[in-house]
């Protein structure tokens, strides 16, 4: 059973964050992370999307901005693992925890950082015929790279804000982007909805039956108006179902953490009712403060954590550490 000073929770940006930071605070440091990849939320819902509100960045695409935190978060060599969910927590008799993970592995620490976010992110699905058999294959949930749609005759589904920024970024490098919506009125800015029907082919009131393809990949997609039963056939080459995405927080529920529906309740310190366990980020709802769902506000929330956890790991040492500028570990 390894032990560490401090395993994390999540691998999204705050998560990576409060990786680095406990290693600058000199805590061995393990990252549990339940996602195919580092990143989060900015690289499995919207990598090719612009974030403007992380400090010293005017704009960054999100994809890039998870690579910089990944780079960031292994400066001081923390153990990493991915594809594996964090299942069980559990008080040892000499005041420690294990976190046990659903490959098998227990893992002993003084403290924990939970920074899940929604928890692990799966696409929400229609159950159109097709739809599990063409996944990967010309239809899809996100836009990984937006340069894979190039010249492509695209069908997106939804009516939210994804769906209509995916169908004005697509259209200018697209040979066609036609959108259906279950509904006439569309979850979405005003402004981008009426560019959106400029640039794009838009059916409302209509839904996905089927995808058809060769085997290896997207050819058609029959839709149909869910008032009069209309069928279109439609040749596409790409399918992107954008309909939201679920998170799943599995066992943390089980764990005795105090919440408040999928948040973790903590006070200032970013403290839960169980010693020695944070949660900060979106997971997070702290005493008396409005919850700001920024990946900034994040960042600050394991910056404190992560202090409040060195206090709690070595009672000697001092909460505040100093500047960055000033370690020694970081001068040449």
């Amino acid at each position: 059973m390894g032990e560490y000073d401090v395993v994390v929770i999540g691998g999204g940006p705050v998560g990576l964050f409060g990786t680095f930071y406990s290693g600058l605070r000199d805590m061995k440091v393990l990252l549990v992370d339940s996602q195919d990849e580092l990143g989060g939320q900015l690289v499995t819902l919207y990598p090719e999307k612009m974030v403007y509100d992380v400090g010293g960045f005017a704009g960054i695409q999100a994809y890039d901005l998870a690579q910089r935190l990944i780079e960031q978060a292994k400066m001081f060599g923390p153990d990493i693992r991915i594809r594996e969910w964090a299942d069980v927590l559990e008080r040892t008799q000499d005041g420690m925890w294990v976190v046990k993970t659903d490959k098998g592995g227990e893992f002993k620490t003084k403290t924990v950082l939970i920074s899940a976010g929604i928890g692990k992110i799966t696409p929400s699905r229609l159950g159109a015929k097709g739809e599990v058999e063409y996944e990967n294959k010309g239809l899809y949930y996100t836009v990984r790279r937006k340069n894979d749609f190039q010249g492509k005759r695209i069908l997106i589904v939804g009516g939210g804000d994804s769906a209509v920024d995916w169908a004005l970024t697509l259209a200018p490098i697209a040979k066609e982007v036609t959108l259906i919506h279950r509904r006439d009125q569309f979850r979405a800015h005003e402004r981008s909805v009426k560019e959106m029907f400029e640039v794009a082919k838009v059916y409302t009131w209509h839904e996905l039956k089927e995808v058809k393809g060769d085997g290896n990949k997207v050819t058609q997609a029959v839709i149909f108006d869910n008032r009069t039963k209309e069928e279109k056939t439609l040749n596409v080459d790409s399918v992107i179902i954008s309909i939201g995405h679920k998170g799943d927080l599995g066992n943390m529920l089980k764990w005795g953490l105090n919440m408040k529906g999928r948040d973790i309740l903590v006070n200032a310190k970013m403290e839960t009712n169980l010693p020695g366990v944070y949660a900060v980020g979106d997971i997070a709802s702290v005493d008396g403060s409005p919850k700001l769902a920024l990946i900034a506000v994040g960042f600050g929330q394991a910056a404190i954590a992560t202090s409040v956890a060195k206090k709690f790991v070595d009672p000697n040492a001092s909460v505040f550490a100093g500047h960055s500028s000033e370690m020694d570990k970081f001068k040449k």
